[in-house]
């Protein structure tokens, strides 16, 4: 399985992140352990939501609809 994921600061609440992985757990472990260069200044994070996809291509696909565009209102009222 492929996840594509939603997860938001504890610290800093405003603050997001999208991303995408074959293991939830560890990439959530990774990013509160400050391994992730985008997010370790943010730590702790929680998951919000996460979508699962058999192909990795319709992970990849999917992800700009739930990226924070301001033209995008959807992902923002529904998702986070």
């Amino acid at each position: 399985m492929h996840y594509l994921y939603l997860i938001r600061s504890l610290s800093s609440p405003g603050q997001t992140y999208v991303g995408l992985t074959d293991d939830l757990k560890q990439r959530l472990i990774k990013h509160n352990a400050g391994g992730s260069a985008h997010t370790s200044k943010y730590v702790p994070w929680e998951i919000v939501s996460y979508h699962a996809f058999a192909e990795k291509q319709r992970a990849v696909d999917f992800e700009p609809y739930l990226n924070p565009v301001p033209a995008r209102h959807f992902p923002k009222k529904r998702f986070w």
